[in-house]
C-alpha cells in the first residue's frame, strides 16, 4: 500500500523483514544501513521495549530509477521475533509493499521458522493480505554455520511456493543486498503494473 508524496515527487514503499527470534532481521537492516550513501538514508530508529525491539529507516536508492517521474523511497522494518509481540508484528505489517522472510538455517530452528511463516500468513490475512499476492523474497541467513540445513531442505518446508530465495551471512553482507533488490524489484513490478 505505497503512498505518494506529491511535494517530493516520491513514491513511499514499505518493507517488512520477518522471522523468528535471533534470525538476522536486525542485522540485515543494520548492514543495509551502514552501506547506503549517507545522503539517500534518513535516520535508523530503534523502537525498543524492555523486551523487544523494532528497527525502521528509510532510503532512496538511486539505481532503481524513477516511476512515471516519481523517485521511489524505500521504508525497511523490522518486527519483533518472539511471536508473543504479535500485536507489533501485525501493526508494523499495515500497509506492507514487500515482505522479507529471513530464516535461520539451523536444524535446531526450523520449527521456529515454521511457526513464522505460519504467523506471517496469518497476521497478513488479517490485514487484507494475501502472502501469495504480495511481492515476497525468503533469505537463509546463518549459512556460516556448521549445523545447518541444506538450502533444498530449507526450500521445501520454507519456500514451497519457489519465490526468490537467497543465502546468506547477514553480518558480513553476504546475500543482504541480493535479498533487499530482488524484493524491492517485485514491489516496483506492482506498482508499474498498478499505474
Amino acid at each position: 500500500m505505497s503512498f505518494i508524496n506529491y511535494s517530493s515527487r516520491e513514491i513511499n514503499c514499505k518493507i517488512v523483514y520477518y522471522g523468528p527470534g535471533l534470525c538476522g532481521k536486525t542485522t540485515n537492516l543494520q548492514y543495509i544501513y551502514a552501506k547506503t550513501n549517507p545522503e539517500a538514508k534518513g535516520k535508523m530508529i530503534s523502537l525498543a521495549t524492555e523486551t523487544e525491539r523494532t528497527l525502521f529507516f528509510d532510503f532512496l536508492p538511486l539505481s532503481l530509477g524513477e516511476i512515471r517521474g516519481f523517485k521511489t523511497r524505500f521504508h525497511l522494518y523490522t518486527v519483533p521475533g518472539q511471536v508473543f509481540y504479535d500485536a507489533s508484528r501485525k501493526l508494523i505489517l499495515k500497509g506492507v509493499d514487500g515482505v522479507c522472510f529471513v530464516a535461520d538455517s539451523q536444524i535446531e530452528r526450523m520449527e521456529a521458522n515454521l511457526e513464522s511463516v505460519e504467523n506471517l500468513r496469518t497476521n497478513l490475512g488479517e490485514q487484507g493480505y494475501d502472502l501469495d499476492k504480495v511481492p515476497y523474497v525468503v533469505q537463509y541467513n546463518k549459512r556460516d554455520l556448521p549445523n545447518v540445513a541444506t538450502v533444498e531442505e530449507l526450500r521445501r518446508l520454507l519456500n514451497p511456493r519457489g519465490v526468490p530465495d537467497f543465502q546468506a551471512v547477514a553480518p558480513t553482507g553476504a546475500g543482504v543486498f541480493d535479498t533487499l533488490k530482488a524484493v524491492a524489484k517485485l514491489v516496483l513490478t506492482e506498482l508499474k503494473k498498478a499505474g
